[in-house]
């Protein structure tokens, strides 16, 4: 219910085109449709530059609506305010529920927490470079070259092989945060939010963890799903319970347990004998 709910969101799709590459649209406009439906869909640059001009039969094939932004003066950034003004202007029209901001600029960082004080949900999208400021500022956001090469593998057979060596090297120079940092954020969050016998949604744990890492993707390791992906850290146990639906089944996650090692059978009592009682000896003398 709660995913059918995200994708009824409108979503207003601004793009810097000064930050981002025409190849990565198709993937960008893939993942919008995971969270919601694109109204608006506008790019900013100044599209006298011949650098820009690539940009023409993208924009033609996904109705993007390009907005022309003049340099006015050299090291001033006018395509940047030209977005932002645009979002404000959307932002107070209360046509749409969310803002997609497409930069690796950390420019856009006021705005993306400005959008969210009021109330709407941000998905950022950028290169690996983006600074975490803006990061931070969004809900969500998405490494270009992330979902690039996930869409790409997609097809390939996976194996527990290749995800850990991917896992282990993520976040270590690459996309997202350490894979070792966010197995310890698990581990807290099941601690916080666990039954008495130490199980929590795992769909609550996602749920948790994306608030606190906005740019947690199981794709940033190399897994589609997240209980593949936390099955092969090693260090959870994770249970499937059926409901009375069918079709419907909860999973659920806490945090290994340690073993007990058998105790060692104890040896047996020897058995205490009880002491024998002395026999009276029979009387020398003779009856009266």
């Amino acid at each position: 219910m709660e995913k059918e709910m995200d994708k009824d969101k409108k979503i207003a799709v601004l793009i810097d085109a000064d930050n981002v590459s025409e190849k990565y649209i198709k993937f960008i406009i893939d993942e919008i449709s995971n969270h919601g439906t694109p109204t608006y869909k506008r790019i900013y640059g100044d599209w006298t530059k011949p650098n820009l001009a690539s940009w023409k039969s993208v924009l033609l094939n996904y109705s993007i609506t390009p907005i022309q932004q003049y340099s006015y003066t050299t090291g001033k950034n006018a395509t940047d305010a030209a977005l932002i003004i645009d979002a404000m202007d959307i932002l107070y029209s209360g046509r749409v529920d969310g803002f997609c901001i497409v930069s690796s600029d950390s420019d856009f960082t006021r705005l993306a927490a400005r959008l969210r004080e009021a109330g709407k949900y941000v998905i950022g999208m950028g290169e690996k470079k983006t600074p975490t400021p803006f990061i931070a500022a969004c809900e969500k956001f998405k490494y270009l070259e992330v979902l690039a090469s996930s869409t790409t593998e997609s097809t390939e057979p996976e194996t527990p092989e290749t995800k850990r060596e991917v896992g282990q090297t993520a976040g270590a120079g690459g996309a997202g945060t350490n894979v070792t940092e966010i197995s310890e954020a698990v581990r807290t969050i099941i601690t916080e939010i666990s039954d008495d016998d130490g199980w929590a949604s795992l769909g609550e744990v996602g749920s948790v963890l994306n608030k606190r890492y906005p740019d947690f993707d199981t794709r940033n390791y190399g897994f589609h799903k997240l209980t593949p992906f936390l099955s092969s850290l090693g260090c959870f146990e994770i249970r499937s319970r059926k409901t009375s639906n069918p079709n419907v089944t909860n999973k659920y996650i806490r945090n290994q347990q340690p073993k007990v090692e058998p105790e060692e059978a104890a040896a047996p009592r020897a058995r205490k004998r009880k002491p024998r009682k002395k026999k009276r000896a029979p009387s020398s003398g003779t009856p009266s």
